[in-house]
């Protein structure tokens, strides 16, 4: 299961890390630390070569920023004080990929804190972002309730909170044979929606000031 890859170009000891907790040993404490995390070693070994003037504190691409760093260009970076004061990170964060919208959806849940996938589902052949948000909350309550376990849920998107909110989706997706599949996935969360309760807090995740949700797949649209 891959995890992200952590950039320290300034901290006490630079490098390449594999987890946050390794990463945020080299960081804590340290006002001009300056570090960002990958989602592939690859990407992570350009960025360390290239130097942090030309990669720290840039929202976008296929690096996202860590929970260390800016969201976005010119904002400010948060420290690791910040973000352990901030974000819940014993808590499961989720998000979509798709190709096309619509389009083949893909999503996942992830451990908040290491990054690790704890459920993966797809590519499901065609649908939208939005239904695959909406899918990989309810998932993630399902998964989490089976567990016993009243851990929050991070999610980039708004609608899909609100639909998981108020049990409901309002899309223009038509019901055809291209859709069947993701349509009995929907059937299904809003069924276990309105027959279960739960106690997990589900929340926003706050991209302009956290950077990407962990379980980000590194693409748009």
């Amino acid at each position: 299961m891959a995890g992200k890859y952590y950039v320290v170009w300034e901290g006490a000891k630079p490098g390449i890390y594999d987890s946050w907790p390794a990463c945020q040993a080299q960081v804590n404490g340290r006002k001009d630390a300056k570090y960002k995390s990958y989602a592939s070693k690859k990407e992570a070994e350009t960025a360390y070569r290239d130097g942090w003037k030309k990669h720290w504190g840039q929202g976008g691409g296929k690096g996202s920023s860590s929970s260390g760093s800016a969201g976005k260009a010119g904002a400010p970076p948060l420290t690791p004080d910040q973000a352990e004061r901030e974000i819940d990170f014993d808590s499961v964060s989720v998000d979509v990929g798709t190709r096309g919208n619509p389009g083949p959806v893909e999503y996942r849940g992830v451990d908040t804190r290491t990054g690790d996938v704890l459920f993966a589902v797809g590519p499901i052949r065609k649908g939208t972002n939005n239904l695959g948000e909406f899918l990989a909350i309810v998932h993630a309550l399902a998964y989490l309730k089976h567990q016993g376990s009243a851990k929050t849920i991070y999610s980039d998107s708004r609608t899909a909170l609100k639909w998981v909110k108020q049990k409901e989706v309002v899309t223009t997706l038509p019901r055809d044979e291209s859709t069947r599949d993701i349509w009995e996935l929907v059937d299904r969360a809003l069924s276990w929606l309105n027959v279960n309760t739960y106690p997990n807090k589900v929340l926003k995740w706050e991209t302009e000031r956290w950077g990407e949700v962990k379980a980000d797949y590194g693409r748009k649209g």
